[in-house]
């Protein structure tokens, strides 16, 4: 039996694993998934920050040993740091359509421009909060929905809560990366192809994943495999079970 700990992206709590979750209980393993701080059913803890999730995810590896951590989206600025200051409890670190942010770099800061310019429109007419946006915005801001039709959009959109500004803009404070770690990165919107190309050119969101412990595997479907292609993606975190060989 193995542990996964799946840590969901923004404006969603640990309801988006529920099909995966089920899955690979259903196959024997443990499975915890977390709600961040500041969504969902935790959206009054407005404290919410990278730091404070990070924190939070520590708390839950204290409690687990061999754990495969999976990260989606902007889970990937949680689990990422978590696992360098966890390393004994963590034995596989899986990012699903994410990638290692380097120390000082926000999950603002990874789009172009004109997408930066726009999240910071929406955090100033909310409040300081950013909501999810709708399929045809996440469109135009280069974030795939394919696979999830219109009607199934709708239902978990509705269930979303709106990401906290802090974790928008904020940071992570970064370990030096453990290349005894393997890592594995689930690509959806992405090709190996293309994160080589980015590495090659010093791209900073990519360049880390340069190294010999990094691992690439497809999965082409939208930014949320759990809705879109859940079976496929429960198949792809089964092959990174520590404990299967051959």
């Amino acid at each position: 039996m193995t542990t996964y700990v799946l840590v969901p992206g923004f404006w969603m709590g640990s309801w988006a694993w529920d099909g995966v979750a089920a899955r690979l209980r259903a196959e024997g393993h443990e499975v915890v998934a977390l709600t961040p701080r500041g969504v969902a059913e935790r959206a009054a803890e407005t404290d919410a920050t990278i730091e404070t999730r990070i924190a939070d995810l520590l708390d839950t590896l204290r409690e687990h040993r061999d754990v495969v951590l999976v990260g989606h989206s902007g889970g990937g600025l949680v689990v990422v740091p978590a696992a360098e200051r966890a390393r004994e409890r963590v034995s596989r670190l899986v990012l699903v359509d994410t990638g290692p942010l380097p120390e000082g770099m926000a999950q603002i800061d990874f789009g172009p421009p004109e997408v930066r310019a726009w999240v910071e429109k929406q955090l100033v007419e909310n409040d300081g909060w950013y909501p999810m946006p709708t399929s045809r915005q996440l469109a135009e801001i280069g974030s795939s929905t394919e696979g999830i039709d219109a009607t199934a959009f709708e239902l978990i959109h509705a269930r979303t809560t709106p990401e906290p500004g802090g974790t928008v803009t904020g940071t992570a404070r970064r370990g030096s990366p453990d290349r005894s770690l393997p890592k594995t990165v689930i690509a959806c919107t992405f090709t190996e192809a293309d994160a080589r190309a980015a590495i090659d050119a010093g791209v900073p969101a990519f360049v880390e994943m340069g190294g010999s412990e990094w691992s690439f595997v497809e999965l082409p479907t939208g930014h949320w495999p759990m809705f879109s292609e859940p079976d496929a993606l429960v198949e792809l975190l089964l092959a990174q079970d520590p404990t299967v060989t051959g």
